[in-house]
């Protein structure tokens, strides 16, 4: 029996059936270079040490820079956060040019409005195939009210309201 072509557009859309919320990752390489990415492949590790991950696709530009960064930061986006989850999506534009931020651990710009922060000292990092894999352990963080904003079938989305 001939084996079929895998088709990893049919296996993308097969892993966008399962339904996450999203992140902005931000951080300050060592030259002072500010980085912003959009994520939906954030992940708790461990509660002792406090350890989160996060992929990021080996071909991206800000690759370099969150890999020489001390720390970084990971947003956990609200629903009224659509607009900034696609401005961090883009490559090639000043993400940080029009927007109020604060200054966090190792620099790692600090987004407001956000349903949870991470402050994150990057520990290890491990190549996944086409990704790397970077784990951080949480240093300080902080939780906010409100709903989250989601990604389900290649669609930013917010929960159902409940009946």
């Amino acid at each position: 029996m001939p084996e079929t072509p895998f088709d990893t557009r049919e296996f993308r859309n097969a892993l966008g059936n399962f339904a996450t919320g999203v992140t902005i990752i931000t951080a300050k390489g060592p030259k002072g270079d500010l980085v912003g990415v959009t994520a939906n492949s954030f992940n708790s590790v461990s509660l002792d040490p406090p350890l989160v991950l996060w992929s990021i696709d080996k071909g991206s530009p800000s690759l370099q820079i969150l890999e020489d960064s001390s720390h970084f930061c990971v947003h956990i986006l609200s629903e009224n956060q659509g607009e900034q989850c696609m401005a961090f999506a883009k490559s090639g534009t000043d993400k940080f040019g029009a927007i109020d931020y604060a200054e966090g651990l190792g620099g790692a710009p600090l987004l407001d409005g956000c349903l949870a922060r991470f402050e994150c000292k990057s520990v290890v990092h491990h190549e996944g195939g086409d990704h790397m894999i970077i784990v951080g352990e949480v240093e300080r963080y902080e939780t906010n009210e409100g709903e989250p904003l989601t990604f389900f079938r290649g669609q930013l989305g917010k929960l159902a309201e409940p009946e």
